[in-house]
């Protein structure tokens, strides 16, 4: 009688704790996607698709996205946290939100990777001081950015796997992507890139560790079934180059989180970019707005010309008053009319309220009012200003609710009046 009471007893903690654990691991698998993209953004650089399937037992920290980025640019991410359930997906949740304000700012896949060391190292400090909270003990990513106009990728990878090339001829190879430790173990060491040419029609894909490791296969199987399947599928889409990775290499029983992200490379049609060299004279701006308005003109985009040259007007002559050399403007046709002026200083302009009696410029202000979005990136060289205005049917510009008092600081003057004789 006191046997079959043990074996009760043992059995109805077993079926407690099976119910506990089956409950922590939806509530974690729900948790995690709906921290995860539910659609990627529009954008016309890249034909992407992907696939998101969590772990049978214990959903760890895998996370992907895609990132449209100023001057048609996109930013592709895969990453994971180091660990497994509620707390791993939580911390993905934060690290995706991080990569997208280190991405707002622009910054290059090293710097993005660098920043993204130090909040894992504060956050890995600050719930270590805890007794009942394990840490993060580490993340990886991997961060590429994507320039249609070049065809250039660039990408650096914090101890995650190595991104797959497919080319348009089926040739599939792995590029040697610079190793650095994961995020939180770098300990500072610099994060080295690498930039690679892609051909239009190249897949780019992107995966975690869990599609090509697992305890079942030999080291290195996993990756060898990956070409092979990626080599067999040179003329699907990306959404069946997806199915077919899934059918040929997932394990079958994955231990980790498995995100994966194919990206098809296009390219903007040079007939729809527009560049030149603008000397640092102030009479160089009407010329180069007379080539703007007939640029537009070519690309059926009369309507917007005063507005683009108003936009150009302005920041071209804050350049030539307040950079240095290489000035240059550049017009490209996407999904909307991107309106960039370079130059080698890396002062930037930015918003202020002026006083009345302020004879400043305004100029900044009436670019915010004009354009869709505009700000401002770092190159080795200098910097960047653009502006983009919407192609799309009765959009209107974002606007800000600012009076017309503000204005540039502080280097900025009124832009030269527009002349069009």
């Amino acid at each position: 009688m006191s046997i079959a009471k043990e074996l009760v007893g043992r059995a109805a903690v077993a079926i407690d704790n099976a119910r506990r654990y089956t409950r922590e691991h939806t509530m974690a698998a729900t948790l995690q996607r709906s921290l995860l993209p539910h659609g990627l953004p529009e954008q016309s650089a890249l034909r992407t698709a992907y696939r998101y399937l969590p772990a049978r037992s214990g959903v760890s920290g895998d996370w992907f996205d895609l990132i449209p980025l100023p001057g048609a640019r996109v930013a592709l991410v895969v990453g994971g946290v180091i660990g497994h359930g509620l707390h791993a997906a939580v911390t993905m949740g934060r690290l995706r939100t991080a990569v997208h304000n280190f991405s707002a700012l622009d910054l290059p896949p090293d710097e993005l990777l660098g920043h993204l060391d130090e909040l894992v190292s504060r956050i890995d400090s600050d719930e270590a001081r805890a007794d009942d909270d394990p840490g993060v003990t580490g993340a990886t990513c991997l961060y590429a950015i994507y320039d249609p106009v070049s065809g250039q990728a660039t990408l650096a990878r914090a101890g995650h796997c190595g991104p797959v090339l497919l080319l348009p001829d089926g040739t599939v190879s792995f590029p040697p992507v610079p190793g650095s430790p994961p995020l939180g173990l770098g300990g500072g060491l610099p994060v080295e890139t690498v930039e690679l040419s892609l051909p239009e029609g190249s897949r780019l894909v992107l995966y975690t560790r869990g599609l090509v490791e697992n305890h079942d296969r030999a080291p290195g199987a996993g990756l060898e079934l990956l070409r092979a399947a990626l080599g067999a599928a040179v003329d699907r889409s990306p959404e069946d180059t997806c199915t077919a990775v899934l059918d040929a290499v997932l394990p079958s029983r994955p231990s980790e989180d498995i995100a994966l992200l194919v990206a098809g490379t296009c390219l903007v049609d040079p007939k729809n970019v527009a560049e030149w060299d603008v000397a640092s004279d102030p009479a160089a701006v009407s010329p180069v707005r007379a080539a703007c308005a007939r640029t537009l003109d070519s690309w059926g985009l009369g309507d917007v010309g005063y507005t683009t040259e108003l936009i150009l007007s302005e920041l071209l002559t804050n350049a030539i008053r307040y950079g240095t050399q290489p000035i240059q403007v550049r017009l490209i046709r996407d999904r909307a009319l991107i309106c960039e002026v370079s130059d080698g200083s890396s002062t930037s302009p930015h918003l202020r309220r002026a006083a009345s009696t302020d004879e400043g410029g305004r100029g900044l202000f009436l670019i915010a009012q004009l354009a869709q979005r505009w700000g401002t990136r770092y190159t080795s060289r200098g910097k960047i200003i653009w502006a983009e205005q919407s192609l799309q049917p009765g959009a209107a510009p974002a606007g800000i609710p600012l009076d017309p008092e503000a204005a540039l600081e502080p280097d900025s003057e009124p832009a030269l009046p527009l002349d069009r004789d």
